[in-house]
């Protein structure tokens, strides 16, 4: 049926929720922030189709890319609560960083994902302003990503943010772990915090069963509630590299979701295992909270969050002297946490 012949209000694309002048505004703040990242490889401006990155060939022999994709995940509701929007770009980045750095890769460029249901240009500038000063920390250009404004899919206040890096290896060079061999020791670098993984857990237990607020001052903790959950995920790409150039490591595991006890036998050849010995390395108080909160199983606890623990190392005996001695001039906290044993690709807890 053909429309009463009247006047009828314009509809546009910001009375649903979208302000695509808005949008436009933000996106320009955030292009400053981007290009602050750029190097000579990369060819493109903030807002094309796709970014262009230049692979300069003649610094590797066979290079190979390495790429890798992740989200902060629930972390993001402390950060919504204590509106603090800075740190979460850092937290993201740094996990993409850590993720490729531990197979020998050096990051060349990362493309973020932010979506929010309104778009508020102050939070967006925040949370770029945190992926590029983490990005530019760790030599990495921000290149490009999406900024989508999905109102009714999620809460006022709230958004989810993603990314994707790529690095490169030579060939030669990747660290795989295939050459781990039983004898070989375990070197445990320290974690600031839980990094960016059991926070559903975590809130459970600071929220829900001891009924903390995010501002409330924690005993055991020594500090408040939310400041001890939103440390940032720190990235491990300079000792990594101190180990790889001297050829120090056959093998980095970055401990993320599933604890040592699921990310460790990732790297482990067939027919070993990983020996862990528990009490090695001081478990940061969060943990011993979070434990106590919900009398929660060892088991649980050390498949669940890094327990301290944000990388593992594995050094041939041979060359631990040497490792040590690095990682001693770097001023690099360490901890000897077990060795490599014949097995069946698990981890075995002593």
């Amino acid at each position: 049926m053909a429309l009463p012949d009247q006047k009828r209000t314009s509809v546009t694309y910001a009375d649903a929720g979208v302000d695509i002048s808005s949008g436009d505004r933000t996106k320009q703040r955030i292009k400053y922030l981007a290009q602050k990242t750029f190097t000579k490889q990369v060819l493109s401006e903030i807002g094309g189709f796709g970014g262009l990155f230049k692979l300069d060939t003649a610094r590797y022999k066979s290079p190979v890319l390495v790429s890798s994709a992740d989200g902060v995940g629930t972390k993001l509701k402390i950060a919504f609560e204590l509106g603090i929007h800075h740190t979460v770009g850092a937290d993201l980045v740094n996990h993409c960083v850590n993720d490729i750095a531990v197979q020998g890769a050096t990051p060349l460029f990362f493309l973020d994902y932010l979506a929010t249901g309104h778009l508020d240009g102050e939070i967006t500038e925040k949370i770029v302003s945190g992926l590029a000063d983490a990005c530019r920390a760790n030599g990495c250009a921000l290149i490009g990503g999406e900024t989508a404004q999905m109102p009714g899919f999620y809460a006022d206040g709230e958004y989810d943010l993603a990314g994707f890096i790529v690095g490169v290896a030579d060939k030669d060079k990747i660290v795989t772990g295939a050459r781990i061999k039983a004898g070989d020791v375990l070197i445990g670098l320290p974690s600031t915090g839980l990094h960016t993984n059991g926070y559903s857990l975590a809130r459970k237990l600071f929220f829900e069963v001891a009924g903390y607020k995010a501002e409330q001052y924690v005993n055991a903790l020594k500090e408040k509630a939310g400041a001890a959950l939103m440390k940032t995920h720190r990235s491990y790409l300079s000792i990594i590299k101190k180990l790889t150039a001297t050829d120090l490591t056959v093998g980095m595991a970055h401990i993320t979701g599933g604890g040592i006890t699921e990310n460790l036998p990732r790297i482990l050849p067939k027919g070993t295992a990983a020996c862990v010995e528990l009490g090695s390395w001081p478990v940061l108080p969060i943990f011993e909270h979070l434990r106590e909160l919900g009398n929660v199983e060892q088991e649980e606890m050390l498949r669940t969050f890094n327990m301290g623990i944000g990388l593992i190392a594995v050094v041939p005996a041979d060359k631990f002297k040497r490792a040590k001695a690095m990682l001693e001039r770097a001023n690099e906290k360490f901890y000897v946490i077990g060795k490599i044993v014949k097995g069946d690709r698990k981890v075995i807890y002593q």
